[in-house]
Parts: structure tokens; C-alpha cells; sequence
């Protein structure tokens, strides 16, 4: 596949390809990192392939990994201008899958992980054609007010969360959940007992069973 951002892809073993996992990595991480999930997931999911980007950034504390917008400015309008940025990039990325698979929207589920899943979340309602769904990890939503008014699909949603995350506190799960709610889009969520800024296998486990109920495998 010729994609605009490097990749980690892991293809199925049947040759004709259904469904799209797309994961997004966190602040400092690669697709490399993030396609670990696939491990516990990809028996589980036949027809399905997991694509997994390295941000278009290098990570300014980071060079070794990436990232989807700089976090060493805590500035919030210049963290917006640069999600908002990486936001165009990923949209035109995605759009690249969709034309080498010749699938739509709703054959693809957005994942990911702390920074990741931000920009799942920002993707996944500012969409003008519904995703299957989106899981997000350890996340939030970058600029509530913002998001508010460029929602213009309703994607059925997961979010996870540890309840001893110190990197992006476990009241993020509370507020992003309340922004759904009002906003009337499906929303599932989930704390994970004794769970600091990571993906353990009880998260792993939830996501795949939320997975296989939207994409229906």
C-alpha cells in the first residue's frame, strides 16, 4: 500500500479484506508500539486488517518517536491549531485506505491511545460519513468547545481509562463522557481498577468485544 505516512500493517490471512482498524499512537510512540494490540485481537477478527501510522512529527521530547501535535508548548489554542493540523493530515491518509481497499467509513473502526485516541475522537465526530466506531484509550477531548461545533457524525464510542493515571488524569473519562451524553452520541465507558497510562489485557479484552458487536464479524 503507498500511504503518506509510514506505517505498520498487519494483513490478514484471508485474502479478501472486509474490515479496517486504524491505530493511533500516543505522544512519543510509533505504529510499531500501538500494533502490539493486534496480538491479542487479530484471531479474533478474520477479514480485517490493522493499519497503524507513525504521526507526520517527530516528538520534540522524543526524537526516537512521534507525534500527532506538540505538547511542549501547554498553550491551549496553539495545542488546537496543531491537532487541527494533524487532523487534516490523518483525514487525507484515511482517505487513501479507503481508495487502495475501496471501503467506506463504515467498514472502519478508529483506535487509539492517550494522544492517539484524541485525535480517534476529533476524527471519529467531525466525519461527514459515520465510522463503524471508535475506541479510545487514556484519552480526552482536546477542546470541548471546539468539537461541539464541528460535530457532524455521531460514531458509536468506547472509552477506557485506568483510574490511577497520572498522565492524563481518570476525570477526563467523566468529562469526555458528559460531552457524548449532551451531544446524544453512543458512548460506552470503562475505568480499569489499579490501571496507570497504559493498555493492560482487561482493556485489550473490552475493546475487542466492543469491536466484534459494531463490525459484526
Amino acid at each position: 500500500m503507498k500511504l503518506s505516512l509510514k506505517s505498520t500493517i498487519i494483513k490478514p490471512e484471508e485474502k479478501e479484506i472486509k474490515r479496517v482498524i486504524i491505530l493511533l499512537h500516543g505522544y512519543g510512540g510509533d505504529g510499531e508500539d500501538i500494533s502490539l494490540l493486534t496480538l491479542n485481537w487479530k484471531r479474533f477478527l478474520p477479514n480485517t486488517i490493522f493499519i497503524c501510522p507513525n504521526a507526520h512529527e517527530k516528538c520534540s521530547i522524543n526524537p526516537s518517536g512521534y507525534q500527532w501535535f506538540d505538547l511542549s508548548n501547554d498553550d491551549p489554542h496553539y495545542i488546537l491549531k496543531e491537532s487541527l493540523k494533524a487532523e487534516k493530515i490523518l483525514n487525507k491518509y484515511i482517505n487513501e485506505i479507503k481508495d487502495e481497499l475501496k471501503i467506506s467509513n463504515s467498514e472502519i473502526c478508529l483506535s487509539g491511545f492517550s494522544q492517539g485516541c484524541m485525535m480517534a475522537i476529533n476524527l471519529g465526530l467531525t466525519s461527514y460519513e459515520k465510522y463503524n466506531c471508535i475506541i479510545g484509550f487514556s484519552g480526552k477531548i482536546i477542546d470541548h468547545k471546539n468539537l461541539s461545533k464541528r460535530i457532524t457524525s455521531k460514531t458509536n464510542t468506547l472509552l477506557i481509562h485506568g483510574d490511577s493515571d497520572q498522565i492524563v488524569p481518570p476525570t477526563n473519562l467523566l468529562t469526555s463522557k458528559d460531552f457524548f451524553l449532551r451531544h446524544k452520541i453512543n458512548i460506552e465507558t470503562e475505568m480499569i481498577n489499579n490501571c496507570e497510562h497504559n493498555i493492560p489485557m482487561e482493556a485489550s479484552s473490552l475493546a475487542l468485544k466492543f469491536i466484534k458487536k459494531n463490525l459484526i464479524i
